[in-house]
């Protein structure tokens, strides 16, 4: 029954974060879209490869996730494994009506809330130190950071180029697009699919497979592939939300969005190994730069959309994952 459920659940961890990568791919590639600085397809193909190779270059996040949020090791294999299925589905169902609505919510914390949910549903501990440092202070600190850099950088690119010709900086940065948009998804893939092997190896760990919280080579290609895979099939809605609902962006404002947010999360995961939103980060970014055009050229009232959305997805996750938990556990325990 325990490998069974180990089975079961590593398949809805993947399934989690094929999920993300489709419900995210516009955090990566949104920005050079819109400014026709890719087209669609060549720009999923290239976001799906750097999603891949930036999922196989770290473990910070993943470790954080797999053993950081709550605590299974002292409960019966069934009773860890159902614990964490109800957490994925939690996340999955979020990110699904979200996705359907078109707003870019964090499939992180989609997932840390289904992990706090069932963590309190089942009575167990629940590392509120580790969630408010490497959370909730991020959740709230790298939205800030990300509008004031993108702000601050996109000042000094308007600046710099205040009396060169406009079509042939439009047609450089247009260029240099191509570059940020590949440091946005390997910056994604570092992040996100991180956060799927830290729960497939709390599944193993819960299901007793392996003792410790170190990430197989297996987990690492499985979740680098899924996210691709997702990446690669599209995120047409969010898309729109992101490259033209929020702000109207030019090649210039949509290279700095994507070179700050990109440095955002290689800090976030190389130096706290705090699994931060990748989408918080770009939204904010592209608010950042659009406000330096004018405060009235960002469409404060579809932020303010997004903005709800970010506050109730960690409790609106875990009310999911907790209810999925009481279920679960009745059935299968």
């Amino acid at each position: 029954m325990e490998i069974a459920l180990v089975v079961v659940v590593v398949a809805f961890a993947l399934g989690f974060d094929y999920t993300n990568g489709f419900h995210d791919a516009a955090n990566a590639i949104a920005t050079s879209v819109s400014t026709r600085a890719l087209t669609p397809r060549r720009a999923l193909l290239m976001a799906a490869f750097f999603n891949l190779l930036g999922a196989l270059l770290g473990t910070g996040v993943a470790e954080t996730i797999g053993s950081g949020i709550i605590d299974v090791s002292d409960r019966p294999a069934q009773t860890g494994l159902v614990m964490v299925l109800a957490a994925v589905i939690g996340a999955i169902v979020w990110n699904l009506t979200t996705w359907w609505f078109g707003m870019p919510s964090s499939s992180s914390h989609a997932l840390i809330g289904g992990l706090t949910g069932v963590g309190l549903a089942a009575g167990i501990t629940v590392h509120w130190d580790v969630i408010v440092t490497k959370v909730l202070i991020p959740m709230v600190l790298s939205p800030l950071v990300g509008f004031g850099l993108a702000f601050a950088l996109m000042v000094g690119v308007l600046w710099a180029f205040r009396n060169a010709n406009p079509h042939r900086v439009t047609r450089r940065f247009r260029h240099a697009q191509t570059v940020s948009a590949a440091a946005m998804a390997l910056g994604h893939g570092l992040q996100d699919a991180q956060k799927t092997m830290g729960v497939i190896v709390l599944a193993l760990v819960a299901g007793g497979v392996q003792e410790d919280f170190t990430i197989p080579l297996w987990v690492k290609l499985s979740a680098a592939l899924a996210i691709s895979a997702g990446t690669y099939s599209g995120g047409w809605r969010i898309m729109r939300t992101l490259g033209r609902r929020v702000i109207e962006l030019d090649p210039a404002r949509g290279f700095v969005a994507e070179t700050v947010a990109a440095s955002v999360l290689y800090t976030a995961a190389f130096a706290f190994q705090a699994p931060i939103s990748t989408t918080q980060t770009i939204t904010s970014a592209i608010m950042g730069v659009g406000a330096t055009k004018r405060l009235s050229a960002v469409r404060w009232g579809v932020a303010g959309n997004i903005a709800v959305a970010w506050v109730l997805t960690i409790p609106a996750a875990a009310g999911v994952g907790a209810l999925m938990f009481v279920i679960l556990h009745a059935v299968l325990v």
